[in-house]
């Protein structure tokens, strides 16, 4: 979700760790199946939105850098949420570690394509009070072009994922999996149980 801000910021702890003025404010949702490709898409769209007016006062002809103004970026899992009913759902989410590496990775790639003094973000995992003055309002939603899945490009989390739900849905014999038949390292069934579950609850 992208904003444009008169003004934006992020408290932590009763202390503002972050702030910018005229600019952007980004809520970053990351899923289980972003990848380089996505971000590198994102970092683009962004930075190129045009939601600013020029020098005449025409309106959405400008982007964030041709006016150099700022970005603030708040990660936001919330975003990929799926309702059951009315609980919201996370599964769709990135798990942490490798959510916090792939967040930090885009703010790298932000400051690389502007300037790095202008990417202000907040403290990711933290429980926040992201104080934002939408400008007109204008929001727009942003989302990164669907993936052609191949399953041989398949990471590890997103193979560990299908793993469990196939288990969900189907669990094979004993018998069956007594057999002497060799099993080669894709095979789910070769899975030492050692990989970490994706919870479906966690703390903002």
């Amino acid at each position: 979700i992208v904003q444009r801000v008169a003004q934006a910021s992020v408290t932590v702890g009763g202390e503002q760790i972050s702030s910018i003025g005229r600019g952007l404010c980004v809520l970053l949702g990351i899923s289980l199946e972003d990848t380089q490709r996505e971000l590198e898409h994102m970092v683009r769209k962004i930075l190129n939105l045009r939601v600013f007016e020029d020098e005449s006062g025409k309106h959405w002809s400008k982007s964030v850098m041709d006016k150099q103004y700022e970005v603030l970026c708040v990660s936001q899992f919330t975003l990929q949420c799926i309702l059951k009913g009315n609980k919201p759902d996370y599964h769709m989410a990135m798990p942490t570690e490798q959510a916090e590496s792939f967040y930090n990775n885009f703010l790298e790639q932000l400051r690389k394509a502007y300037k790095p003094e202008l990417i202000k973000d907040g403290k990711f995992g933290a429980y926040m009070q992201v104080h934002i003055q939408n400008d007109g309002p204008v929001t727009i939603e942003l989302e990164s072009p669907a993936a052609t899945v191949d399953p041989k490009q398949l990471t590890k989390l997103e193979k560990q994922q299908q793993r469990k739900e196939k288990t969900r849905t189907k669990v094979p014999s004993e018998s069956s999996r007594e057999r002497n038949v060799p099993r080669s390292k894709d095979d789910p069934s070769a899975s030492s149980g050692a990989e970490g579950d994706v919870s479906s609850e966690r703390e903002p």
